[in-house]
């Protein structure tokens, strides 16, 4: 009895692993060509916030100015007009007197997320019927814009994209990616094709009356995170959050160890606290646990540990990397090393979420329960 349970459980979690891998690779195939803007093209407002620049920062910021969209409003919100992200955009604007493109300079705090303070300023800037807001690490391909536009359906009230991981320079990066890639982005887009879609903060898509009849950008401040607030938003006029097909890119870099367990500890405890019950499962999405069963259900059948163990590996990992190859991400033979690091890394973030609530947003310190219990 046993052997059968411990079988049975190393059966139905390969065979989830597997179809959210295919549920993925069918929602992020490649596109063989740009799409082309819409005859009568709607007023799009593209909001970044930027502070501090990274590795790829100049040609992802760039990329926004070279959108193949006539009607954008670029807004960039930084909080110091000293600060080397604000130079970068000056640089640009001036580079592209073309574009409709602005910088706004300060920071409103009233609210327990940097990122929503920053961009508070932007709000009464935008005139479009569409707002679209990016995070400045987002690299936009040329038809971003009809790209959101065309995934935009019936009763979304937000549309959004995870970050897909590009260019990694070392290995701790390369586990960024198998975070980012074939983990998060597929277990994302199979609770969206199945109705559970949440809000990712990378790119988020709205029409602007459903956010002004709501009460503007502050309304995001609901929750620590804009993103969940987004969610649970939209949720309540009725609406729905929903991922756009194919993803966007996010140039990544170097990446140290405490910068991946940082990023990864924070999104997990800002997952535990606004969505508990749907955090709770995730423990059994870690491939560990059907490696573990089938190690254990080995000892049983009397086959060698090592044999079951590598061929439940293989179908986790070879099923991960179809799925990089076959949508086009990235890719290599570190690839399977760097999944198995982060799927033992993925119970300690687990744990670790659910050990407190603060947490460290480019040198801001927050300590969310205690900042949302005051509301």
């Amino acid at each position: 009895m046993p052997e059968a349970l411990l079988a049975g459980i190393c059966l139905a979690l390969l065979l989830a692993h597997i179809a959210s891998t295919a549920v993925a690779m069918f929602r992020c195939r490649p596109q063989r060509q740009l799409m082309p803007p819409p005859a009568v093209p709607p007023k799009v407002a593209v909001l970044r916030p930027v502070c501090g620049v990274d590795t790829f920062d100049e040609s992802t910021l760039r990329s926004t100015f070279q959108l193949d969209y006539s009607r954008t409003q670029l807004i960039f919100c930084c909080d110091r007009a000293n600060d080397a992200a604000a130079h970068v955009v000056r640089a640009l604007i001036k580079e592209f007197p073309h574009v409709d493109a602005k910088l706004l300079i300060g920071r409103d705090p009233v609210t327990c997320n940097p990122k929503l303070n920053n961009l508070l300023k932007g709000w009464p800037h935008v005139d479009a019927e569409w707002l679209i807001m990016a995070d400045s690490n987002v690299e936009m391909p040329k038809d971003y814009v009809q790209r959101l536009l065309a995934g935009w359906k019936p009763r979304t009230g937000v549309l959004c994209s995870p970050p897909i991981g590009k260019s990694p320079v070392g290995f701790w990066a390369e586990i960024e990616c198998a975070f980012l890639n074939t983990y998060q982005a597929r277990w994302q887009y199979t609770a969206d094709s199945v109705g559970w879609g949440f809000a990712q903060g990378k790119t988020m898509m709205f029409r602007r009356r459903d956010l002004a009849a709501t009460g503007g950008l502050l309304a995001l401040e609901a929750e620590v995170a804009e993103d969940a607030a987004a969610t649970k938003l939209v949720r309540a006029m009725g609406l729905s959050a929903r991922l756009t097909d194919r993803p966007f890119a996010q140039p990544l870099g170097p990446r140290s160890a405490r910068q991946v367990w940082d990023r990864q500890a924070r999104w997990a405890r800002l997952r535990r606290m606004t969505f508990p019950y749907l955090f709770l499962p995730e423990i059994l999405t870690t491939s560990v646990v059907p490696l573990t069963a089938a190690a254990l259900a080995s000892e049983f059948r009397h086959v060698p540990m090592l044999a079951a163990v590598l061929a439940a590996a293989g179908c986790c990992y070879g099923a991960e990397a179809v799925l990089a190859r076959g949508a086009g991400w990235h890719l290599s033979w570190r690839s399977p090393i760097a999944g198995l690091v982060r799927d033992l890394m993925l119970p300690a973030l687990w744990v670790h979420a659910w050990a407190g609530s603060s947490f460290t947003w480019r040198g801001n310190e927050i300590v969310a329960d205690r900042t949302l219990a005051h509301r």
